[in-house]
């Protein structure tokens, strides 16, 4: 799976100014739609209060956080699936990220420019899902034939797997018919390690990021609660952003003018924060820290990474000749406060090839080369 996230949407819904402010990196935006038709493509720091904590503990003179990459794809429009709106080349951008955040217009504005002229959620939602659903029977009925036609002329070995494949095609295609995600049917391991190859755009995990006005951040609104109603029935995640808020905020140069902003309207981090961190979790990534003087740095792995796995995402030598990991929890530095202390609590843990790396673990590699 691509370790990227891209942002979708119908035109005019905020995507490039959400982008924008997430990377500090100026995305082309404007009243119009089909403003961004090549992706941009920028790198995100994951906030994480757990690194902050550790770079304060070792008073560490470096401090590197994880990232996220972030790919603001241009807007869709009903009938992409058949290249209305450039449509083909954009689903092209999507089949490549590994999760998709869905930007979702939950604001009145009359001075922007709604591609149909009225704010719906519900419909917007809809036409995304039913073009991106659309592509992907195209792209079913293809594999259906290919897979009909395998199972039987191929080997014995051939047929076995094109009748594994056709299993999974047939249990996803009504779904698709329906203007519905394929990652909704009811799917074996095996069946969705069969459709991998399918390269499904729906197969990819999806959030809703409901971009509202600052009234809605502060008091919620009926727009936020349909998309909210929307994800549960899908079990999809919400994260809700005001784009425009989040734009000023990254042209803040101080962290303390950022946080008084904030706490202006009773808000504790940025609504990127939360996005940032909702992409990373959702990409099944995971987060590691090393800690010292000289360094403390947070390491990405993904859920179910063993010990060498991810001693090799420091380097490969420290895979190749993994010993052993010692190992601590960062919540036990919160409550002892120093490693001595926390040995003395008998918290400090040495640890084999079989284990499996934690999210928030504290790790020293010992290594053979």
């Amino acid at each position: 799976m691509a370790i990227n996230c891209g942002i979708v949407g119908l035109p005019n819904v905020g995507k490039s100014t959400i982008f924008s402010a997430l990377t500090a990196t100026p995305a082309e935006a404007a009243n119009y739609p089909f403003c961004t038709i090549n992706p941009n493509v920028g790198i995100v720091d994951l906030p994480d209060a757990r690194l902050d904590f550790l770079s304060k503990t070792f008073e560490t003179k470096r401090r590197v956080p994880a990232t996220v990459e972030f790919v603001d794809i241009a807007g869709l429009v009903k009938g992409a699936s058949k290249g209305e709106g450039l449509g083909n080349q954009f689903l092209a951008h999507i089949r490549e990220v590994g999760v998709i955040a869905h930007v979702v217009r939950c604001f009145d504005n009359g001075d922007i420019i709604h591609v149909n002229n009225k704010i719906d959620p519900a419909d917007d939602i809809e036409t995304i899902n039913m073009e991106l659903a659309f592509a992907d029977l195209d792209t079913v009925e293809k594999r259906i034939e290919k897979a009909s036609r395998n199972a039987r002329v191929m080997g014995k070995e051939e047929q076995k797997k094109a009748a594994g494949l056709l299993n999974a095609l047939n249990k996803v295609k009504p779904l698709l018919e329906n203007g519905k995600a394929a990652r909704l049917a009811d799917l074996t391991d095996e069946e969705k390690a069969a459709l991998y190859d399918s390269h499904l755009i729906t197969m990819k995990p999806m959030m809703y990021v409901c971009n509202v006005d600052e009234d809605g951040i502060q008091n919620g609104s009926p727009y936020i609660d349909t998309v909210k109603k929307i994800a549960a029935e899908e079990g999809s995640d919400v994260v809700v952003i005001c784009g425009k808020f989040e734009a000023d905020l990254a042209e803040m140069e101080s962290e303390e003018e950022r946080m008084e902003f904030l706490a202006e309207i009773g808000l504790k981090e940025s609504g990127l924060a939360v996005l940032a961190r909702a992409a990373y979790h959702l990409m099944g990534l995971r987060t590691f820290f090393t800690a010292g003087a000289d360094e403390c740095r947070a390491w990405t792995i993904h859920a179910g990474d063993t010990a060498p796995k991810a001693a090799g995402v420091i380097h490969t030598d420290f895979e190749k000749g993994f010993i052993k990991a010692e190992v601590y929890r960062f919540e036990d530095l919160v409550e002892y406060g120093t490693e001595a202390k926390i040995r003395e609590a008998g918290k400090y843990r040495q640890e084999g090839k079989e284990y499996i790396v934690q999210d928030g673990d504290v790790i020293f590699f010992k290594f053979n080369v």
